[in-house]
Formats: structure tokens, sequence, C-alpha cells
């Protein structure tokens, strides 16, 4: 019996896989479950457009993170920062003071966890900063990191 998959399952195969399962362990497990349903022809024509609608919106997001990676390269952020003696810096910038910095000045929230800095930044000058907004688009934002 052929089998539509509506979830991921670990010995079956992944959500929209076409597999081919015994008649009593599709009607006895995975139909019971809702794990899948019968690869009727209404079935496999409903599996075609919502792979159709998912590809659709999966490149909305991926235009959507290129449009905003494009303006946020454009835009520079000025972090304010204390210095102690000697013009050293007195603690560091952390991705949590970045996003709020840029939601302040630039009226973009970006979430902290995209922010991908290798290490705290302790000290003053520019920097560019790589910004994860989707698996295929990094953007690098600048940020200058100033006295109080």
């Amino acid at each position: 019996m052929k089998i539509i998959l509506l979830q991921d399952e670990k010995k079956l195969g992944k959500k929209g896989d076409i597999i081919e399962a015994n008649d009593g362990y599709a009607r006895n497990y995975i139909l019971p479950k809702k794990i899948g349903v019968e690869a009727t022809s209404a079935n496999l024509n409903n599996l075609k457009l919502q792979k159709a609608n998912d590809d659709k919106i999966a490149l909305e997001n991926l235009n959507k993170a290129k449009e905003l990676a494009a303006d946020l390269e454009s835009k520079q952020i000025v972090v304010k920062i204390k210095a102690g003696e000697g013009g050293k810096t007195f603690g560091s910038v952390s991705t949590k003071e970045i996003a709020t910095s840029c939601k302040e000045q630039h009226g973009i929230e970006i979430d902290k966890k995209k922010i991908q800095l290798p290490e705290a930044i302790k000290s003053f000058g520019n920097f560019e900063v790589p910004i994860k907004l989707h698996p295929q688009v990094t953007a690098k934002l600048n940020v200058k990191v100033t006295e109080i």
C-alpha cells in the first residue's frame, strides 16, 4: 500500500514522502496514528499543491531576507560603551546591545540569536558584524563602537 507521510517518522521517512508499506502496518499503525494517509489521486494532488505553496513561501522568505540584507549593509549603527583608564573599554558589546541599537536607530528589529559575533567586541572602532537572516543570506552590518 502506498502512503503519503504527514510528519517526519524516524524509520519511515520525511514529511511529504511517498512510501510503500505493508497493508497491515499501514492500517493498524500509520493511518490510525495520523502519521500518513493513503496515496489516492486526490491526496497526491493535495500533496503537489502543498509542495508548490511551500516553495512559493520559501521563495518569498528568501527575497525578504535579501532585501533586508541590502538595507542593513547600507546602514551603520553606533554603540556607546564606557571607557576605563587609558582609553580602554570597560566591558564589551554583545549581540543584545547591537540588536537593541539597531531597533532604536533604524527601526529594524533583528533577533539577537541571528547576530554572529565570533567574540564580544572589546575595543573602540568600526566592525563588520555578520547577521544570518536566512540559511542562504548573510548580511554584514557596520557597527561603530564609541566612548560615552
